[in-house]
């Protein structure tokens, strides 16, 4: 990253404490980085503004509000030019939860959230393969997540 010139240790430190606590309070953090809340505050405005920090947002369990199948799946585009009209089109789907545009045999891959195999299928069928410019797709079902995290800050 061109703006990495600009963190320092105490960015880093910070980066660190608040990707495995969003909620942590900034007297906190200013606590454990020997610093004042106000300088904390200013710090992650700058890392904000920076792009580096993105955001903040509550992660909701799928499987806590009926979303029990979790899938991954390729789609194959008729033209790899039609990805904007495919994308916007996904976007219209709420049980996709993600979308990539990628190299190798798929030209996007999304990440679905359904309430289950039953509700997949019909969102494959119905949503899905329905868009104009998709010609095939190919899922796959997730057993288990065994792990989500951030990237480390080194």
């Amino acid at each position: 990253m061109e703006d990495n010139l600009q963190i320092d240790s105490l960015d880093k430190k910070i980066l660190s404490m608040i990707t495995q606590n969003a909620r942590i309070p900034y007297l906190e953090v200013a606590r454990a980085c020997n610093v004042s809340g106000a300088a904390i505050h200013q710090r992650i405005q700058k890392l904000t503004k920076m792009g580096v920090i993105t955001g903040s947002r509550f992660t909701i369990e799928p499987k806590k509000i009926g979303y029990k199948t979790c899938a991954y799946m390729g789609i194959f585009l008729d033209k790899a030019s039609l990805y904007r009209e495919v994308l916007d089109k996904l976007k219209e789907i709420p049980e996709v939860t993600q979308c990539h545009y990628t190299t190798g045999n798929y030209s996007i891959f999304i990440k679905i959230y359904t309430r289950d195999n039953e509700h997949l299928k019909t969102v494959l069928t119905d949503k899905l393969q329905a868009i104009e410019g998709v010609s095939r797709t190919e899922t796959f079902i997730s057993l288990e997540e065994g792990f989500n995290r951030s990237l480390p800050i080194n």
